[in-house]
């Protein structure tokens, strides 16, 4: 299983829809709680000042990514403000296991953001609204304010109960329940993209797409499945294409960064700004550079891409895993903890770059058969 023995223990108890269910989950009706979380993520009034969404950056026709896809990181609330990171998608994160050490294999596996300083999607939804550089309220006790004041406040207090409110933190800790809660919902994790669809017998994939998935597995060429599984578990659930673990794959620095720009108070370090990703969050060199890796599902639609945005299209990316080591791309971030077994120098063609950069657009959700595919 090599990686993918990291998390085989927790994707083994995952909730993933059966091939039938993926197909049909995203028509069930929300229950209460998760009809409460669908509205706290679209709601305005829960940033300072409102106006800003978690939707805003995690727009559901952006597969729940940023849809301002020209900046390489997210605007905040207050005008002038940008995150430090480009935006991970939501769709999907409701699989990403808890951050862990594989015994087996010695290294981190799971946890949420970039850099799995958080292990739930709960932890995860508390960060934005008190980020400055996010939503930017000021504190708890604001949040609840503007909680009591929702239309649907009545919806909040059927589901914790009268008292759900009187306690800042309490209410705080209610609201990223419910958003976590319909997170988890197969609307936002529908497994019904083309590729899905082929999985399950119901599309043909192109003779371009084809030859792009079997660039995508082999070990000879790009060997993308090494760290993006792409074939189904053991019990039949659709993968995942990540397999959850870090790595520094050395990517540059981003001038186009406006986080750069940021006041010291919001910026200390200027344009010496260095991120050490995982390394920060443990303290620990040896990560000091390694980001998780993302899903590739809806990855057509999740652009930029990077921790920090540094690359505008997939081909960029894909061309750079390609001649990283022998083309001239600017030096890595971090330089020290860069993965030169796995990318790097792969001798792919033109032609190979672009049967798999036509996979991975079979991955994008939604998709519907509209007539016979094409053969080339």
């Amino acid at each position: 299983m090599g990686r993918l023995a990291a998390f085989s223990v927790f994707m083994a108890c995952l909730l993933i829809p059966s091939s039938l269910d993926a197909a049909d989950a995203p028509r069930r009706t929300l229950t209460d709680k998760e009809e409460l979380g669908k509205r706290l993520f679209f709601e305005a009034s829960l940033s300072e000042p409102p106006g800003q969404a978690c939707s805003a950056c995690h727009e559901p026709a952006a597969a729940f990514a940023d849809p301002q896809t020209g900046l390489p990181v997210s605007r905040g609330a207050v005008l002038g403000r940008y995150g430090n990171r480009n935006d991970m998608p939501v769709a999907y994160s409701a699989f990403v296991p808890p951050r862990h050490r594989d015994p087996e294999e010695g290294i981190w596996v799971g946890g949420l953001f970039w850099d799995g300083r958080v292990d739930t999607l709960a932890e995860q939804a508390q960060g934005p609204p008190l980020n400055p550089l996010e939503m930017a309220m000021p504190d708890a006790a604001t949040i609840a304010e503007r909680l009591r004041a929702l239309p649907y406040v009545e919806l909040f207090e059927k589901i914790f109960g009268p008292e759900a409110l009187d306690d800042p933190n309490t209410a705080f800790s209610h609201m990223a329940d419910a958003i976590a809660t319909y997170e988890k919902t197969p609307e936002v994790s529908p497994f019904n993209s083309k590729y899905d669809r082929w999985l399950r017998g119901e599309a043909d994939l192109s003779a371009q797409e084809r030859r792009g998935l079997a660039l995508f597995e082999a070990e000879g060429k790009g060997n993308c499945a090494a760290c993006h599984p792409s074939r189904p578990e053991s019990d039949g659930s659709p993968p995942l294409f990540t397999d959850f673990t870090y790595d520094n794959l050395g990517v540059p620095r981003n001038p186009e960064n406006p986080f750069y720009l940021l006041p010291r108070e919001l910026n200390p370090d200027g344009f010496a700004f260095v991120d050490r990703g995982l390394g920060s969050v443990l303290d620990d060199p040896a990560e000091n550079g390694k980001f998780r890796v993302p899903t590739l599902r809806n990855v057509a639609l999740t652009a930029p891409y990077m921790h920090n945005g540094v690359f505008k299209t997939l081909f960029q990316v894909v061309a750079f895993y390609n001649t990283r080591d022998v083309a001239g791309w600017p030096p890595p971030e971090v330089r020290e903890n860069v993965n030169r077994e796995e990318l790097g120098n792969l001798g792919l063609t033109n032609e190979e770059l672009e049967d798999i950069e036509a996979f991975l657009r079979t991955l994008t959700d939604g998709w519907a058969v509209s007539g016979p595919s094409s053969e080339d």
